[in-house]
């Protein structure tokens, strides 16, 4: 039985607790939290054995096989490797942490120690994506892709209400690229693997962060789109256009209803069923790399390519200097 600690509060470590009573081979052992008190409240309310205010204490517990981070982005990698130097697993929400480079700095950890690290991003296990990639051949030469992924956030109205959001807070790593984008860009990689261009452009809000955006994203013999919201809501389908057929895709972190529709006309339709719980899949890969000992580099590598394309769109974003701005800094310098 792998005995698994768990990072993080929120409604994500909830769905997550969910998913691992679905999974043989693993249990949620104890739950850590900065408050003692907030610790003992949630593991009750997960049904959790133990809890900790102390990550060092709770790290150091021989008892505990793996680690599961859900806390803000931006603490993401320094959990991680608090981790990972403690002799543990390390399953760490998406997205994984900031950079490229320090994704591969830590995956380069857990190969020397001998543990698996892997990104919980549901949709790259999910049995729709599967299944959209077995469907692709059907769509001759693919011309145009386009996955989205807007949902209105709840927590939306406190933003606007003027409250710290942690998911709309930039000293988090927040913004709707991290939480939303994060998921069409993945599909994409997985699908397609690494673009060759990126442009893109947002709607920044007040918060500090991107409430909205669109990247644009260039493959040898077709372009690619993926947008995202955490402050609008959209009922349209994702879509791969090939020269033969078009593939609909209803939801893109957990295709279940596929439309393929031809150039002559006919239409077919796939129902994939739904796993047990939708982040099933992640948990079962967790629990298979590490009691098989298989190494991960698929996954690490599809992370690692994830992550430089949203670095990728972030630049894409920054503004280059006026011509106006340009001029002052010459006069300055001169």
């Amino acid at each position: 039985m792998i005995r698994i600690v768990t990072i993080g509060t929120s409604v994500i470590t909830v769905a997550f607790a969910a998913a691992v009573r679905t999974v043989e081979g693993i249990e949620i052992a104890a739950v850590y939290s900065r408050d003692a008190e907030r610790a003992r409240a949630f593991a009750e309310q997960i049904g959790a054995p133990a809890s900790g205010d102390g990550l060092d204490a709770v790290l150091a517990d021989p008892s505990i096989d793996a680690v599961y981070v859900a806390s803000p982005n931006a603490v993401h990698a320094e959990q991680v490797r608090r981790a990972l130097a403690a002799g543990k697993h390390v399953l760490v929400e998406k997205p994984a942490v900031g950079t490229a480079a320090e994704w591969s700095a830590l995956a380069g950890e857990a190969a020397r120690a001998g543990l698996v690290l892997l990104e919980a991003m549901r949709t790259a296990y999910d049995p729709g994506t599967a299944a959209v990639r077995g469907l692709l051949p059907s769509l001759g030469v693919i011309r145009r892709v386009s996955f989205h992924y807007e949902k209105r956030s709840s927590r939306y109205s406190a933003v606007l209400a003027g409250e710290r959001v942690n998911i709309f807070d930039p000293a988090m790593g927040g913004g709707a690229l991290a939480d939303l984008g994060v998921y069409g860009i993945h599909a994409l990689v997985l699908q397609f693997g690494a673009p060759q261009s990126v442009q893109a452009a947002s709607v920044p809000l007040d918060a500090g962060v991107d409430g909205a955006g669109i990247a644009l994203l260039g493959y040898p013999g077709f372009v690619a789109d993926i947008a995202y919201s955490k402050i609008t809501d959209s009922g349209r389908p994702s879509e791969i256009q090939g020269e033969d057929a078009t593939l609909l895709i209803d939801e893109i972190a957990s295709p279940r209803r596929l439309v393929r529709r031809g150039i002559d006309g006919a239409v077919s339709e796939r129902i994939v069923d739904a796993p047990p719980h939708p982040m099933a899949g992640e948990v079962q890969r967790f629990v298979e790399l590490i009691r098989t000992g298989a190494t991960a580099s698929e996954d690490i590598e599809r992370t690692r390519i994830t992550l430089q394309t949203m670095e990728d769109v972030r630049t894409a974003l920054t503004p280059p200097p006026s011509r106006a701005r340009l001029q002052r800094s010459a006069e300055t310098a001169g």
